[in-house]
This record gives C-alpha cells, structure tokens and sequence, in this order.
C-alpha cells in the first residue's frame, strides 16, 4: 500500500519517495524530476519500499532539521552577508509615474536578502553548468557569459553591501 514515506517507481519519472497527498493525488519527489503530483488512481507506480506502519506526521522541527542537513551537506558558502551600517532600518519607496496609483514601501533587509539569495542561485547555477556531464567546454563558456552579463546588471546593487569582497562582479572585472 502506498502511504507517505513509501519509495515508489514511475515508468517515466523513474525512483521517487511519497512525501505528501491530496484528496485525489499523491506528492512525489523524483530524484531526476523534481517534486510531481501523480493521481493515486495510476496504477503505474511501483512500490519499491513500504514505509513504517508507525510513521508519525511530520512537525516543522522536523522540515527544519531537514533542511539544517541539506545545507549543511550540500551548501558550501554559508557565510554572512553583511547589510552596509548606512541601510539599516532603511526603506526602499517606489513611486509609480501615475499619482492615482499608490507606492510601495519595502523594507532595505528584505530587498538585500532578496538580492543576495539571486546571487547565492546564480552561483549555484554556475556550478551545476560547470559540472553538467552533458555539456561540452564550449557550451559552457557559453552559458557562462550570460552569468557574468547577469553578475554585471547586479552591480548597481553592490552600494548596498557592506564589504567589498561581497560586491557583484560582471564580465570585465
């Protein structure tokens, strides 16, 4: 019987674990396909490993100590990125060209942590292009240049870092 925690097998997907259901579907992660919602009335599915009986739900301390490992064993630069001194408690005010449209205040930190986590993907990207087994070294310089080009549309934001070191860097530095 399928329950959440079973290790299941999808003729396309391949090797996945039930992780959630809905009324008519159940929630899978697939190791090369991501999370998919495959309706529990497919009788396609393998089971490869029945889950314990006395599986208990899942709590938020439990979400949160999953995610603690995977940065932990997958995340490499967990360091600090510290918000210039001038910004804090400051506010970003967006003001629309048309007075009848109102205007949108954000904090500083939240747009800095917004910043930084584009940054934190775009390097991640750059990895996974870089240790793809299916590109060739010219495809990768390729996709390596719009990531400097998008390092480089980011510069305008390095104002906002309080060391140099952290700065966005573009293709010609």
């Amino acid at each position: 019987m399928i329950s959440i925690g079973a290790k299941v097998e999808h003729p396309s997907f391949g090797e996945g674990v039930v992780f959630g259901e809905h009324e008519k579907t159940w929630r899978i992660y697939f190791k090369n396909e991501g999370e998919q919602e495959i309706a529990k009335a497919f009788d396609g599915l393998k089971i490869l490993e029945v889950s314990e009986a006395d599986i208990r739900s899942v709590t938020l301390e439990d979400v949160v100590d999953a995610v603690s490992n995977v940065f932990e064993q997958y995340y490499e630069d967990t360091t600090y990125v510290e918000l210039g001194g001038r910004w804090e408690g400051g506010k970003m005010v967006l003001m629309p060209g048309n007075a009848e449209t109102q205007s949108k205040e954000v904090p500083v930190e939240t747009f800095f942590h917004k910043i930084v986590m584009v940054r934190e993907r775009l390097r991640v990207l750059e990895q996974n292009i870089n240790n793809h087994e299916k590109l060739d070294d010219e495809d990768r310089l390729h996709l390596q240049q719009y990531i400097s080009r998008a390092y480089g549309s980011l510069t305008t934001f390095n104002v906002l870092f309080a060391s140099k070191n952290d700065h966005f860097k573009g293709a010609g530095k």
